[in-house]
């Protein structure tokens, strides 16, 4: 009776792999939900990799924000991004229905094939008694693992641990820290973080700066003394005293303060070159 799975070999062999796989992969995603439901009874001493992740950023967005608004949405979207690999949980969940879904396919393109070779349908029934075990056993499989409930009680059990245990734990130690040192620990955090965005951001403007607005103006040298107003100053003096800007009257604005162009700049030190 089964001899056709013997003649059409490679969509036998496709047939159960894809059968297997999604059967594999909704057992493995009921396995690693068990786990860390297990690991989330226990936070506090936890050696699970993503549940760690989870403890530190919460506490991170605690004392950044003086607190988290909403703790239901903050574990969601956890949930939403964990990932094995490149492969997010969800991305797995539901590639184990499309493998199930493709064993199908090839269950009938088997029999399609076989009918077009002229066997008759009891040659073709293995196929149709596959594909319905096939849907039985993933679906009793799937309703045993209940990868949605799993992921409802992780969830559950994160809410109750950040909410109830981790953020009460956050405001003591800080209370303890002011009480030790001061409020003065959190300022300064607070201060160098606000430096090194702002000095992070002026280096991005000046990497950022187009060759053509880098303005530089080349000064050759001259004798070892200039005569400015009569008198003789060395050089680095009469430089300084022609680049020096000109006294600001004070009921002029600041706006219309005379500054030293760049033409007018040029102008002196060709005149200096002259002289």
């Amino acid at each position: 009776m089964f001899r056709v799975f013997q003649e059409e070999k490679l969509i036998t062999i496709c047939m159960f792999v894809c059968l297997g796989v999604s059967i594999i992969l909704r057992v493995f995603l009921g396995l690693l939900y068990r786990n860390m439901i297990k690991e989330a009874d226990n936070m506090a001493s936890t050696k699970n990799r993503l549940l760690k992740q989870c403890k530190t950023k919460f506490a991170s967005c605690y004392e950044m924000s003086n607190g988290v608004a909403n703790i239901p949405i903050f574990v969601d979207k956890f949930l939403n991004r964990m990932a094995l690999g490149r492969l997010s949980f969800d991305t797995l969940y539901h590639l184990s229905g499309q493998m199930m879904l493709l064993s199908v396919v090839f269950s009938g393109i088997g029999s399609c094939k076989s009918i077009i070779g002229g066997r008759t349908l009891g040659d073709v029934l293995p196929f149709y008694i596959v594909s319905f075990f096939g849907l039985y056993a993933y679906f009793s499989i799937s309703t045993v693992v209940d990868v949605r409930g799993k992921k409802r009680i992780l969830k559950v059990n994160l809410v109750d641990y950040l909410e109830n245990h981790l953020s009460p734990r956050i405001d003591i130690t800080r209370q303890d820290i002011e009480m030790l040192y001061g409020e003065s620990v959190f300022e300064e955090k607070r201060d160098s973080r606000s430096q090194s965005g702002r000095a992070r951001r002026r280096r991005s403007a000046r990497v950022g700066m187009r060759p053509e607005e880098r303005r530089t103006v080349e000064l050759m040298p001259i004798g070892n003394r200039l005569a400015v107003g009569g008198e003789e100053l060395a050089a680095p003096e009469a430089m300084e005293a022609v680049l020096a800007p000109p006294p600001q009257s004070e009921e002029a604005p600041e706006d219309n303060s005379a500054a030293v162009t760049e033409e007018e700049l040029e102008a002196l030190l060709k005149e200096f070159l002259t002289s």
